[in-house]
């Protein structure tokens, strides 16, 4: 009877084992990012060899001896995708992990509030680990944004036109053409267009003029049949800014300019315009395809790379760390991929994983733990009443 004390016992710490599981998934119900767990419980026994009787032959019999709380079964099931105000929040919805980084040691996660450090890489607000992008080779790095703060000023080498100059006005201006040189300063010029045909038919003096009233340039631009003539549908202008070195853009008329008669109106714009200032950095975000995108004030965009993600064949051998974090060290080498790539779900940024704990089904497993720690407490009552009655049985004899 002894035994049935120690098996009872037994059941007594696998379901307060048991217990302690199902009570960290209900105090995780809010946790992003976490999994729940389920406990798994198996049985013991022992075997003890006998003679049957036969010579030469043994057998094995077994005994019962209670059971042991066996391990935590982790549920990857999908937690709700819940929007947040961060565009750095990133979440999966389908397989797959996130990639962290200490130093050299790869962490994973479902989800993370990301920010730039003051080291100027992507940190994880709880744990400060690093987020991991793909190299060139596929393999996960950090990506610092140190020397990506400022984006560098291009000077303008192309102004291009469109729509029509009508070949009856007597005067024609565009005022507001912005242009920049090589240290990003900006210029307003307006260009002016006059008939010059006395001796060319179809000829328009062409001055350029600064935002100073200062004439930059003058040159002819040349219609033939109601079209820019080639070779002359192109105005090298070259500007010697104060203090800065002289740069020089193209005025391009010879795609989608007209010079047909319309009266005094004339519908000649800027198409576009290249060329721009120093930019600093303004925002950050990743887009539907999982790729990193820096915004600058200059309006121009950077893509830095794709968020690693990781696929493991087995997810059962990751084990759970803390702070959403889960640690590979018994898993096979993960396979590393982009959002929807082989083997793993979407990444979607401004959003949050949601905890996968169902109260429901936690509930109904507390009510079987209860029952068991029960019975294993009934049954190690009884054994000790047992006990105590055989001890008055050997009182009364003697």
């Amino acid at each position: 009877m002894l035994e049935s004390i120690y098996i009872g016992m037994s059941g007594l710490t696998a379901y307060s084992k048991g217990l302690q599981t199902i009570s960290n998934n209900v105090a995780n119900m809010n946790t992003p990012g976490f999994k729940a767990t389920t406990p798994r419980f198996a049985d013991l026994f022992y075997g003890q060899e006998f003679a049957p009787g036969q010579a030469g032959t043994t057998s094995t019999t077994y005994f019962g001896t209670g059971v042991e709380y066996g391990y935590a079964s982790i549920d990857f099931s999908q937690g709700e995708i819940r929007q947040s105000d961060g565009d750095l929040d990133l979440a999966i919805q389908g397989n797959g992990f996130l990639t962290l980084l200490d130093g050299q040691k790869a962490q994973y996660a479902r989800t993370g509030q990301f920010v730039v450090g003051d080291d100027g890489y992507l940190v994880d607000k709880v744990t400060g680990l690093r987020l991991a992008m793909l190299n060139s080779a596929g393999k996960p790095e950090a990506i610092s944004l140190t020397d990506k703060t400022i984006n560098p000023p291009v000077a303008t080498t192309l102004v291009q036109f469109s729509d029509n100059l009508s070949s009856s006005a007597t005067d024609f201006s565009i005022p507001n053409v912005v242009v920049y040189d090589g240290n990003g300063d900006q210029h307003t010029l307006t260009i002016n267009f006059k008939p010059d045909n006395k001796i060319f038919p179809g000829r328009w003096a062409v001055t350029v003029t600064d935002e100073n009233g200062s004439v930059v340039q003058q040159s002819a631009l040349q219609f033939l049949g109601g079209i820019p003539e080639p070779g002359m549908d192109r105005i090298d202008v070259t500007m010697t800014p104060t203090g800065g070195a002289p740069f020089t853009f193209t005025l391009d008329f010879s795609s989608g300019v007209t010079g047909f008669s319309s009266g005094s109106v004339s519908t000649l714009k800027v198409a576009s315009v290249d060329g721009y200032g120093a930019g600093i950095l303004s925002s950050l975000y990743v887009d539907a395809d999982g790729v990193l995108n820096v915004g600058y004030s200059n309006g121009q965009k950077l893509e830095l790379g794709s968020v690693a993600l990781a696929s493991f064949t087995d997810t059962q051998l990751l084990t759970q760390q803390g702070n959403g974090l889960f640690d590979a060290s018994r898993a096979s080498a993960p396979q590393y991929t982009t959002s929807r790539g082989p083997g793993v779900g979407q990444l979607i940024s401004g959003a949050v994983e949601a905890s996968n704990v169902d109260l429901s089904t936690e509930f109904g497993r507390l009510i079987l733990i209860q029952r068991g720690f029960q019975a294993s407490s009934q049954v190690i009552s009884t054994a000790n009443e047992m006990i105590m009655q055989l001890f008055q049985m050997r009182g009364q004899q003697g």
